[in-house]
């Protein structure tokens, strides 16, 4: 009997429900708030993932324009209290796609804050059919232009930052001389 059948002859067989597999808006926020985490913009980490039947389209964060100084090096631009310097990460995404030759026509929009009103209209004239978020965002238009244009507006609690993956418990996985589980970055 190979070590596989072992396993479940002796009822040891994985148990993939350890931990609640997240829904797919939570995957898909996780997914946004993890591309946050690359914002370049000190005033404010925003992640955005376009989605479209299940398959991520496109991804963003607030950055700087490719090629130029990125806040964290040179400072923010601030003008009438935004920042000029970054674009957002819904624009990022949309560049993304467009860049890409990926039609996000019909799909939806997962970010970590309510978007600017600019973004929002940039949103709507991309196609995008839905927008998620867990977290607001000062003097924005964007429920207004949603509601007028179609678009439906979710607000979800926000997700658990804690990513359930742990090595040491999946049978398949091989940790020996794994020493990067304790490294920092």
């Amino acid at each position: 009997m190979d070590n596989h059948e072992s396993h479940i002859s002796e009822g040891k067989k994985n148990d993939c429900t350890a931990h609640p597999r997240p829904s797919w808006e939570e995957y898909f926020l996780k997914l946004a708030m993890l591309a946050s985490e690359r914002a370049t913009c000190p005033r404010m980490h925003c992640g955005c993932v376009l989605v479209k039947d299940r398959y991520v389209l496109a991804t963003g964060y607030n950055g700087s324009l490719p090629g130029a100084a990125h806040c964290t090096q040179v400072g923010c631009l601030v003008v009438d209290g935004h920042c000029v310097r970054t674009n957002h990460a819904e624009i990022n995404a949309l560049c993304q796609a467009a860049r890409h030759g990926v039609s996000i026509e019909g799909a939806q929009a997962y970010i970590t804050n309510m978007p600017c009103t600019s973004c929002a209209k940039a949103l709507i004239a991309a196609g995008i059919r839905r927008v998620v978020v867990f977290s607001g965002y000062h003097n924005t238009m964007a429920e207004e232009f949603f509601s007028e244009s179609n678009v439906a507006l979710a607000r979800l609690p926000k997700p658990s930052q804690y990513i359930n993956y742990e090595l040491e418990s999946y049978t398949s996985a091989d940790t020996s001389g794994d020493e990067s589980s304790d490294a920092t970055p």
